[in-house]
């Protein structure tokens, strides 16, 4: 586990960003499943219908996990939250905090992942548009 300690507003600040990652992918796995509705379109071989499928699933399972991965996210914002309530603005300034160790590997694996299944998409769409 990390030693490091941050402000509360650096974690905060993380946490918009990683929000804010995960609301372009979740737009962009739109986006791949428009490219995936005219593959259809033009091509109807069992070949490409079963690779469609595949596609098709891992869209919707990685939705569930942006899902999942924001709900922790919002769970850090909670807890941040709390701690600003019940504190005066002297105290949140100086107050240090434990990484959040978890939440930046989750995101890191994640974004790992996700990245591994645009590349796959890629060669795909260039294979069969």
């Amino acid at each position: 586990m990390s030693g490091k300690k941050y402000h509360l507003t650096q974690l905060h600040a993380e946490n918009k960003f990683w929000v804010t990652e995960l609301l372009f992918f979740k737009d962009e796995i739109t986006y791949f499943e428009t490219q995936l509705a005219r593959i259809i379109t033009n091509n109807t071989a069992q070949e490409v219908m079963v690779k469609v499928e595949h596609f098709q699933n891992q869209f919707i399972r990685q939705r569930e996990v942006i899902d999942e991965v924001k709900h922790n996210i919002k769970a850090s914002e909670n807890e941040l939250q709390a701690f600003a309530t019940s504190h005066n603005e002297i105290a949140i300034g100086h107050a240090l905090f434990a990484d959040h160790v978890e939440l930046r590997e989750e995101m890191d694996t994640f974004k790992k992942l996700y990245s591994e299944l645009k590349d796959e998409f890629r060669h795909f769409l260039a294979k069969w548009m």
